[in-house]
């Protein structure tokens, strides 16, 4: 009289069907599942909680790349004439000054 004939498993997935309806027989087996893992890892006295949290890493943080800085080009200013007509030899170009070094982000550790 066990369940290892497929009539009477039939006749017990009919009864609990009748008795609870198919909407709450998954939840139902669910928690039984549930209850059943949790038995297991407190006789065998496995800690899921504790492992999960030691194996899980904290993700690096991003590093931030140097922003390209923009090369600064020499241009020619505009030369007044002189009154009496005559221009000067060379033309007068404002001072270039060299582009500031990139800023390496600091490490933090």
């Amino acid at each position: 009289m066990g369940l290892d004939n497929p009539l009477h498993v039939a006749l017990l997935v009919i009864l609990l069907l009748l008795v609870f309806g198919a909407r709450r027989l998954p939840e139902i087996g669910r928690s039984l599942g549930s209850g059943m893992r949790e038995f297991k890892d407190s006789v065998t006295g496995a800690t899921p909680s504790l492992t999960q949290t030691t194996t899980q890493q904290q993700p690096a943080p991003p590093v931030a790349q140097p922003v390209p800085q923009p090369v600064a080009q020499p241009v020619a200013q505009p030369v007044a004439q002189p009154i009496g007509g005559q221009a000067p030899a060379q033309p007068v170009a404002a001072p270039v000054e060299p582009a500031p070094a990139p800023v390496e982000p600091a490490h933090q550790g």
